[in-house]
């Protein structure tokens, strides 16, 4: 009988102890291998989930914060709250709405702002964003130039246009006598409380729907608007003012006539 080599058998010993620390080496490695894929994984889920909840929040806090008294939140069709209750207030005491004050942005609110956004000469989208707020006077914070707070700086930049467009030429007194009577209008139990109220008021100030309308404010109108704001009244008190060599209208001509200045008659 042949007898195995002591040597031989010490090499094979050898052989598989290598290979048995290669096996525990490799299944080290896909431990390792396996917890550094969970980890990124686990890593990645709560990033998302860190991201994803600050989003959450955010929106939270802008739909409870923001949206509702936001002067320019973006209403439109399928809208609600309390912006859509003053588009909706202000689009009746214009005339353009007369069904339920509920706060809720329906069809007929879409169709009486597509009205005014027409009247106005604004995109007939029906949809009430930042451009159509300002228009409807609900846009903009309180001006420090005038002295009565009641108005924004929307109504004042509103009241220069106004100024611009049917004083133009006119000279400076005559251009404050306008913003006066507007700002009379406002006042008298006759006209809508409001100053965009008074000037989008169907069929009271023509140069709404003119080319007048659309040209750049004078800075003289800005000035003018400011110091009728501030009390200024060179008409006298008139509520009604027109010009006799461009108008024939009866009613117009039946007025009081108070004060004149320049090509304008001013009236009671």
């Amino acid at each position: 009988m042949a007898k195995f080599p002591l040597y031989a058998f010490s090499g094979y010993k050898k052989r598989i102890g290598d290979f048995y620390e290669l096996f525990v080496a490799r299944k080290a490695m896909e431990i390792i291998m396996k917890n550094k894929i969970i980890k990124s994984i686990i890593s990645l889920m709560l990033a998302f989930a860190i991201i994803f909840g600050f989003a959450g929040a955010g929106l939270i806090v802008y739909d409870t914060f923001i949206k509702e008294t936001s002067v320019y939140a973006l209403s439109k069709l399928g809208s609600s709250g309390s912006e859509v209750k003053k588009i909706q207030q202000k689009l009746q005491s214009l005339g353009y709405y007369n069904g339920s004050i509920d706060g809720i942005y329906g069809s007929a609110t879409k169709k009486a702002v597509t009205a005014f956004q027409k009247n106005c000469g604004l995109t007939a989208d029906g949809i009430c964003g930042k451009t159509t707020l300002l228009y409807l006077g609900l846009g903009g914070s309180s001006s420090g130039d005038t002295s009565n707070g009641a108005y924004s700086s929307a109504d004042v930049e509103l009241l220069a246009k106004v100024i611009s467009a049917e004083a133009r030429g006119e000279s400076y007194e005559g251009q404050v006598a306008v913003g006066a009577v507007i700002l009379n209008r406002v006042a008298h139990p006759s006209f809508p409380d409001t100053l965009s109220g008074v000037v989008y008021q169907k069929g009271a100030f023509s140069c709404v729907n003119d080319s007048n309308w659309y040209q750049p404010v004078a800075e003289s109108s800005k000035r003018a608007a400011t110091d009728a704001l501030n009390g200024w009244d060179p008409s006298g008190g008139a509520v009604y003012y027109f010009n006799p060599a461009k108008t024939n209208d009866k009613f117009m001509h039946s007025r009081t006539v108070i004060k004149e200045i320049g090509n304008h008659r001013f009236c009671i």
